[in-house]
């Protein structure tokens, strides 16, 4: 059995498919978020939540198959499992390091968002000026 293949085979069905998972939810899950944080704009929310997607599928899949390469050659099953289990740990922590980034920047921006300035809490007084000491 070639393990090399059987390793590169292995990693790339794992980390796609779990990319992909990763992926659908949070696109799911993520579009309340953008329409609450583009003021109920569902058209604009949905645009930005879907370039979103295609840019974490881009990094994401392309750092997969930078990846593929770095890795010591199993030459058994036991050497296979830890290539391979590194590998997918490795984009594990990678999502999971995307998805805080993503979530700090929305909400700093959704925060942005959400603060409309407010009148004052009273209307200027125009006899203070005239007032004499």
């Amino acid at each position: 059995m070639n393990y090399l293949v059987a390793t590169y085979t292995t990693y790339l069905a794992i980390s796609i498919a779990l990319t992909i998972w990763v992926a659908k939810t949070l696109h799911k899950n993520g579009r309340q978020f953008l329409v609450d944080s583009f003021h109920g704009n569902n058209t604009l929310a949905d645009s930005v939540n879907h370039l979103l997607i295609v840019g974490f599928y881009l990094i994401n899949i392309g750092y997969v198959a930078l990846a593929l390469k770095f890795s010591a050659h199993a030459t058994n099953l036991q050497e296979l499992m830890e290539a391979v289990s590194t590998k997918v740990g490795t984009v594990m922590l990678i999502l999971g390091g995307m998805h805080f980034l993503n979530i700090a920047v929305f909400a700093r921006w959704r925060r942005r968002a959400m603060h409309v300035p407010t009148p004052p809490p009273l209307p200027p007084v125009p006899y203070l000026r005239d007032a004499k000491p």
